[in-house]
C-alpha cells in the first residue's frame, strides 16, 4: 500500500515547509519539496492543502485504568490523593481493556500515536491484566509501552517518617515481582506489532533497592524501557534525604538504574545537580504539567532541564489526576506554564520546541528514537494529519503556534501508526466509539464513599509536611 500526501505543511529543521510525503508499507519512503513527487495509478493520493503533517506525539506517562476514576477524586496533594486512588482502582479485567481503549482513543484524537502506560495490575491476575491491556491497545492500533506498576514496600513507608504509621502486610517480595516481570516480558513483548513491555517500579519511595536494581538488570538484559516516578512532591524529596542522605537521583545512579532507556515521570523537585546528572547519562524527564498542578505538586524545572540538554518528554498522567487524556492540552501547558519561572523571555519554550519534546523527546523516552519521532525517509510512518481549515484553527496565521497555543478541537483528520491508517476524515477506522461511550456511560464505578479514605493518613501528613512549612514561614 502506498499513500502520497501532496503539498502538505510540515516542520522541517524548525521551520514550516510545504512538502510531498510518500508512505510505502509501514515506512516513510520520500519527503521532497511540494509538487515534485509524481503520483502513480496504484497510489492513494491525499491533497495536503490547508493541512499540517507531524510525527505522532508520545503520551510519555499515563495510567490507563484511571479512566474509570475520571472526575472521582477531589483535589488533594499526591500522598492523600493516592489513598483514594488505591481504594477506587478497578477490579475487573474488562475495565482494564476499556481503560486501554479509552486512553488510546483520546491520545490518538489529540495527536498521539504511542503511550507509556505505567499500568496498575490486579493482584493475583497480573498476566491477565496485561493481556487485557494488550488487547485494548491492539484493538485501537496505537503503539503502547506497558510497564506494570510494581512495589515491594508498604504504602505508608512512602511518607516521610512513615515508619511511625501502622504497617500493612508487605506486598510481594522483590524476587517474586521480578519473576513475574520476566514472565510478562516473555509473553507480551511484541515490538513487531507495536506492543512493548517496560519495567515500571512505582518509585524509590515504595521500592527496595533490590527491586530497583533488579528492574535495571532486567531492562539491560532485555533492552526494555525503565519507567518510574521521581520526586513528584516535596514529601518525596524529604523522604529521599531521610532514607539515603543523598538525592533520589544520585541514589538511583549509584544503583545503576539511570540509562538512556530510563524515563522518569514528574521530577518536580529535582535539583540543578540532579538535572546535570540525568543529562549526562542520557535519561529522560517526562513532564506532566496538568497533574502537577491538580495535585499541587509544584512546577518542574523544565526550562533548566532544556538548557542543560536533558531530554524532556510530555505526558498526560492518569485521568484520576488529569480528568482527561488530551496531548494538545498537556503540550500547551508545557509551553506556557514556565514563563512565570524565568523573567528572561529568551529562555521560554517555543511551540516548535514543545512539539519536538512531545515527538522526538517522547520517542527517545520510550526507546523508539531510531524508529519514530521524525518525518524522515526510512522512519516508521507514525503520523498525524491536522485540518488547518477547521474553525478552531482559523484565521490562517501560524498554524503550528495555533495548534499548540490555541484551543484546537476535532482537528485530527487522519492518523497512521506503523503505516496503518487508524483515522480518516476525523473518524476512527478500528473501533466503534459508540460502544466505548456506551460502556463508559453504563458501567458502574466505585462510589463517592472512597473519597474519605485519605483521612486515615491525613493527620500524619499534616503533622509532618504542613507543620514544617508553617515553622519555616
Amino acid at each position: 500500500m502506498q499513500t502520497l500526501i501532496q503539498s502538505v505543511l510540515t516542520l522541517q529543521n524548525g521551520t514550516l515547509e510545504a512538502v510531498d510525503v510518500l508512505l510505502m508499507g509501514d515506512r516513510i519512503h520520500t519527503v521532497a519539496p511540494a509538487n515534485t513527487v509524481p503520483s502513480a495509478p496504484h497510489q492513494r493520493v491525499i491533497d495536503g492543502t490547508d493541512r499540517l503533517l507531524l510525527p505522532g506525539f508520545v503520551n510519555g506517562h499515563t495510567h490507563s485504568s484511571q479512566v474509570w476514576q475520571r472526575g472521582l477524586i477531589p483535589q488533594l496533594p499526591l500522598e492523600l490523593w493516592l489513598a483514594n486512588v488505591f481504594d477506587s482502582t478497578p477490579r475487573q479485567l474488562d475495565q482494564f481493556y476499556w481503560g486501554a481503549v479509552s486512553t488510546a482513543v483520546d491520545t490518538l484524537l489529540s495527536g498521539g500515536t504511542c503511550v507509556m502506560d505505567h499500568a496498575y495490575v490486579i493482584p493475583g491476575q497480573e498476566l491477565e491484566t496485561v493481556a487485557a491491556l494488550v488487547r485494548g491497545y491492539r484493538t485501537v492500533g496505537i503503539r503502547a509501552v506497558i510497564a506494570p506498576l510494581i512495589q515491594d514496600l508498604p504504602f505508608t513507608l512512602g511518607f516521610p517518617k512513615g515508619c511511625l504509621l501502622p504497617q500493612s502486610a508487605s506486598p510481594r517480595s522483590a524476587a517474586e515481582l521480578l519473576a513475574m516481570m520476566e514472565a510478562i516480558a516473555a509473553e507480551f513483548h511484541d515490538p513487531e506489532h507495536g506492543i512493548y513491555i517496560g519495567v515500571g517500579p512505582t518509585g524509590f519511595h515504595r521500592c527496595s533497592d533490590e527491586l530497583l536494581t533488579g528492574c535495571g538488570e532486567l531492562s539491560d538484559r532485555r533492552n526494555l524501557c525503565y519507567h518510574t516516578h521521581l520526586l513528584e512532591t516535596r514529601a518525596q524529596q524529604r523522604l529521599a534525604q531521610e532514607r539515603y542522605g543523598i538525592s533520589a537521583v544520585q541514589h538511583l545512579h549509584s544503583l545503576g538504574c539511570l540509562t538512556p532507556r530510563t524515563s522518569l515521570a514528574h521530577g518536580v523537585w529535582i535539583s540543578d545537580e540532579d538535572i546535570a546528572l540525568l543529562a549526562s547519562v542520557g535519561s529522560t524527564l517526562v513532564h506532566n504539567p496538568v497533574s502537577n498542578l491538580r495535585l499541587g505538586s509544584g512546577l518542574a524545572p523544565i526550562l533548566k532541564a532544556v538548557r542543560a540538554g536533558l531530554n524532556v518528554a510530555i505526558g498526560c498522567d492518569g485521568a484520576a489526576s488529569n480528568d482527561a487524556q488530551n496531548m494538545l492540552e498537556a503540550i500547551k501547558l508545557s509551553t506556557i506554564l514556565h514563563n512565570v519561572t524565568d523573567s528572561n523571555y529568551e529562555h521560554w519554550l517555543t511551540p516548535e520546541q514543545a512539539v519536538q519534546m512531545a515527538v522526538a523527546g517522547g520517542a527517545k523516552a520510550v526507546n523508539l528514537g531510531d524508529r519514530t519521532g521524525t518525518l524522515t525517509p526510512g522512519m516508521d510512518a507514525d503520523l498525524i494529519l491536522y485540518n488547518l481549515d477547521h474553525p478552531t484553527m482559523l484565521p490562517c496565521t501560524n498554524p503550528l503556534q495555533l495548534l499548540v497555543l490555541g484551543r484546537p478541537t476535532d482537528v485530527v483528520e487522519a492518523a497512521w501508526v506503523q503505516g496503518r491508517q487508524l483515522v480518516d476524515q476525523g473518524q476512527l477506522l478500528t473501533i466503534d466509539t459508540a460502544a466505548l461511550h456506551h460502556t463508559l456511560r453504563h458501567r458502574a464505578v466505585v462510589g463517592q464513599e472512597s473519597q474519605a479514605q485519605h483521612h486515615l493518613v491525613e493527620a500524619h501528613y499534616r503533622a509532618v509536611m504542613l507543620s514544617s512549612v508553617s515553622s519555616l514561614q
